[in-house]
């Protein structure tokens, strides 16, 4: 799907992008990459801005996960701010446990913290500033929960949130006070300077980078920053000079300032259908909404077609996913299945989140519900195709509540932690996915194709939907039955 090898987890973002494109496309994690080890990140006006500020400030996930971030990306960003002269540097971190163990945090804030005071010399001052989970603040997507980006502007630009002398001791004392909390779901908390008070609020005159280069989770932050409109009160806004890793949303423009350009989807599936006049009906709950749209249709916001297309977003819970595993699994099958009987649709997609988004909760007993229920809710619409005389494709864009547990591969059992309970697994994993295929008519089988992969399904749906697939897309994973 175009990450930097077989080794990287896959996500959301890839794995739709590679669906609609119908083809590999270098993802961020890989141009992010190549552009900050080449130089060419440092080069023209966007670093020379940055890096202009009074204080730089650095926002970003903080793990090697390689999802929204890597550790590396900033390490790089440090060490070249240092090289180019800059004198104040401030880090402000998003701690994981997601895409990641889930307390993993003090393996990447030691050696960051390290970092940052030994270039503290010749009276510069680099060090970490604030912090908290990624789930608890500024790392909110498609508008779900505004709290969250309220929460992180809070701790990030005004130094509101419990102080501490280090990032480390703000993590220690919150695993020694709850025994149950990961790093998903850390509190705000703010690092003090010699005087006591917070060592790094965000300033008029001062420059912002957010360091995710994945768009989805980043977007709403980028937003407050540049002025643009939010669901919360931002207060008397600092003027800063702003920019993304990459940008993050390329119709609207969001960040008008970015270090690297984003992957380029000229055609999509889409794209390909619309021209033949097929109707095509998009669904899911808001956590998975931007990936059957946004992200499917080559990162544009926003319908090609008005008159051929509808698209459907039903608003998730605003529960902890463990809480209410159910999800809205139900509401989206009912929808479709409505779609498939009304004869109104040629192609309809949806996504299902329970699986990703309850398995990175890391939460067992709720995961088997999640699954429970979709498969049921993948049973209604099986029933549905096959009435209808369609085509149902069953697949994934990645893996995650098959391994609630991490496994030593080499030894060939589960990891086990200091109490002798297995270590659980929050993130995606690198199993491959299935693909899936009921054909009412049986005319359709899945044919043996070297190296086959979900970037394949974008010319499989449009064979299946009676055309010709474009020749640059990846060739198709069905065939004519032979009579």
């Amino acid at each position: 799907v175009g990450l930097p090898s077989e080794q990287d987890i896959g996500n959301s973002e890839v794995g739709h992008n590679a669906m609609g494109a119908g083809l590999i496309v270098e993802q961020g994690a890989s141009l992010v990459q190549d552009g900050l080890v080449s130089g060419i990140a440092f080069e023209g006006a966007v670093w020379e801005g940055l890096i202009a500020g009074k204080t730089v400030h650095l926002i970003g996930l903080l793990s090697d996960g390689n999802v929204h971030s890597h550790v590396d990306h900033l390490y790089r960003l440090i060490e070249r701010a240092h090289l180019d002269g800059v004198q104040q540097l401030r880090v402000h971190v998003l701690t994981d446990g997601r895409d990641v163990s889930e307390r993993s945090a003090l393996s990447y804030l030691a050696p960051l913290e390290s970092l940052l005071e030994g270039l503290s010399t010749q009276g510069r001052c680099y060090c970490i500033a604030s912090g908290g989970g990624r789930m608890f603040m500024s790392m909110d997507r498609y508008e779900a929960d505004w709290d969250m980006v309220a929460r992180g502007w809070a701790c990030h630009v005004r130094g509101e949130g419990e102080r501490f002398a280090s990032a480390s001791s703000a993590v220690r004392s919150f695993y020694e006070r709850d025994a149950s909390v990961n790093d998903q779901w850390l509190p705000a908390f703010v690092i003090t300077d010699e005087e006591g008070e917070p060592s790094g609020r965000i300033c008029d005159g001062d420059s912002v980078l957010f360091t995710n280069f994945r768009g989805d989770r980043a977007i709403e932050m980028s937003r407050a920053f540049e002025g643009r409109p939010v669901g919360f009160d931002r207060g008397q806004a600092p003027e800063v000079y702003y920019a993304g890793m990459m940008q993050y949303d390329g119709d609207e423009k969001i960040p008008a300032n970015y270090l690297i350009a984003p992957p380029q989807i000229d055609r999509t599936l889409s794209h390909y259908l619309l021209t033949q006049k097929q109707r095509v009906f998009a669904t899911s709950e808001t956590q998975k909404f931007g990936h059957v749209t946004y992200f499917f249709n080559g990162n544009r916001s926003g319908r090609m077609d008005e008159t051929l297309e509808r698209y459907h977003e039903i608003p998730s819970d605003r529960l902890p996913f463990e809480q209410a595993p159910d999800m809205k699994a139900r509401e989206i099958t009912r929808g479709v299945c409505e779609a498939i009987g009304s004869g109104n649709f040629d192609h309809i997609r949806l996504n299902l989140a329970n699986g990703d988004m309850v398995g990175h909760t890391g939460d067992f007993a709720a995961t088997v519900r999640a699954i429970e229920v979709v498969d049921s809710c993948v049973g209604q619409l099986e029933k549905a195709a096959i009435q209808a005389g369609g085509v149902l494709i069953v697949t994934a864009d990645h893996g995650n509540a098959e391994e609630m547990f991490q496994l030593d591969r080499k030894a060939g059992c589960y990891k086990l932690r200091a109490d002798g309970e297995r270590e659980v697994s929050t993130a995606h994993s690198l199993n491959p996915v299935p693909f899936i295929l009921v054909d009412a008519n049986k005319g359709w089988e899945i044919r043996p194709l070297p190296d086959a992969g979900i970037a394949s399904i974008g010319s499989t749906l449009i064979q299946l939907a009676g055309f010709a697939p474009p020749t640059d897309m990846l060739p198709s994973l069905v065939r004519r039955k032979e009579s």
